[in-house]
């Protein structure tokens, strides 16, 4: 079985994300769907000492518009003030100085388009777990459709996918019989949210996953690992 994953891609994602990852065979980022404001696709949060607060890359936003058509704000100084409130909050971490030269790396890269961006901070923090994956963006595959489903199909089947291994509310949305007409099983994830050290009390769940890297390290992949739940298998 060679399973495929697939999802928008997002800025420095949450854990759920990077389990799905984890799980797979291939992870496709879906940037050729549309670019959503004010959610997760330039945005993500991270402990602050009163809760958390926003990492925002600024975006050019004109509706409407592809992810990877999606171009980055860059008469804001954003990458300085992302650097500068990282330090603020994670300078205790104990994982803070082996992974601030990889930060400072990725944020003194003049990055315009968001969909870049973005694959960039997801495999970023994959090389800061331990997890290699193969990744692959939408844009590069002959996958036209307008038909949402169709379109998970036809990636997979693109990348030898005979298995789709979708979010725990893809049921909701997707059709599952298009799925079994073209002999691709799914799979659904049900993510357990660990919990772990972090540099504020009490624990604040559903950070960035550069939360979880910066105060367990290379100890990252056996706390997402250990709170692992089975797959779903998709009914009928």
């Amino acid at each position: 079985m060679t399973l495929v994953a697939i999802h928008q891609p997002q800025f420095m994602p949450w854990l759920g994300y990077f389990d799905k990852i984890d799980r797979c065979d291939i992870f496709c980022f879906l940037d050729t769907v549309q670019f959503k404001k004010n959610e997760f696709q330039n945005r993500n949060r991270i402990r602050a000492k009163k809760g958390w607060q926003w990492l925002t890359a600024p975006v050019v936003h004109r509706f409407p518009q592809r992810i990877e058509e999606t171009e980055i704000n860059n008469r804001e100084n954003w990458r300085r003030k992302h650097l500068e409130t990282l330090k603020t909050h994670y300078r205790k971490a104990p994982f803070f100085s082996m992974c601030m030269d990889r930060l400072e790396a990725f944020y003194s890269q003049q990055w315009i388009w968001l969909a870049h961006l973005n694959m960039a901070s997801a495999r970023l923090i994959m090389e800061m777990m331990g997890m290699e994956k193969k990744t692959v963006p939408a844009s590069k595959l002959d996958v036209a459709t307008h038909h949402p489903t169709e379109r998970l199909v036809r990636i997979c089947k693109r990348l030898g996918g005979d298995a789709y291994l979708s979010g725990k509310d893809g049921a909701s949305y997707m059709d599952l019989e298009v799925f079994r007409d073209n002999g691709v099983r799914v799979f659904f994830q049900d993510f357990h949210h660990p919990v772990y050290p972090q540099v504020y009390d009490p624990f604040e769940p559903y950070m960035s996953a550069l939360d979880l890297v910066l105060n367990c390290g290379t100890g990252s992949l056996d706390f997402l690992r250990e709170a692992r739940r089975p797959l779903l298998a998709a009914q009928g």
